[in-house]
């Protein structure tokens, strides 16, 4: 089904409302994988930060405007589909560990924006990455 469709369905009339019925909310953690979905299903951009200062400091228009210019993976952002994506051609591993220790992102924001002057406004979600010493990547007890 079209994304359009699906998200224009949702119960609510912002983008904060909307989200908000699909557990989206600026301070909660949510497992990489339901943003993944999210994006999928209901064509909502969703930004991974690998920064806090540009996460939660600048505009995301502004983040776009210094940052564009890079290839995708050069800038200190990434969107979920092209890391699931990266994940997944190098990490045969990744959907096991993922189901042993999820990727839990940090929602910073939620909004509206338009990528490409005269589109049609996006729903965007754009979340902090944990830092390396935040992943609860213990070992599991030897058998």
């Amino acid at each position: 089904m079209d994304p359009s469709v699906v998200w224009s369905a949702l119960a609510g009339k912002t983008v904060v409302e909307k989200l908000r019925g699909l557990g989206i909310e600026s301070g909660k953690r949510v497992d990489i994988r339901r943003l993944f979905e999210i994006s999928r299903s209901y064509g909502v951009a969703v930004w991974l930060f690998f920064e806090e200062d540009l996460a939660r400091g600048r505009p995301l228009e502004s983040v776009f405007e210094e940052f564009g210019c890079f290839p995708p993976f050069e800038r200190p952002y990434i969107s979920v589909t092209d890391f699931i994506r990266f994940t997944r051609e190098n990490d045969p591993s990744f959907e096991q560990t993922m189901r042993e220790f999820p990727l839990m992102i940090e929602i910073v924001s939620v909004g509206e924006t338009s990528p490409e002057k005269g589109a049609s406004p996006v729903p965007y979600i754009t979340g902090l990455m944990p830092f390396l010493d935040e992943l609860d990547v213990d070992a599991p007890p030897a058998a």
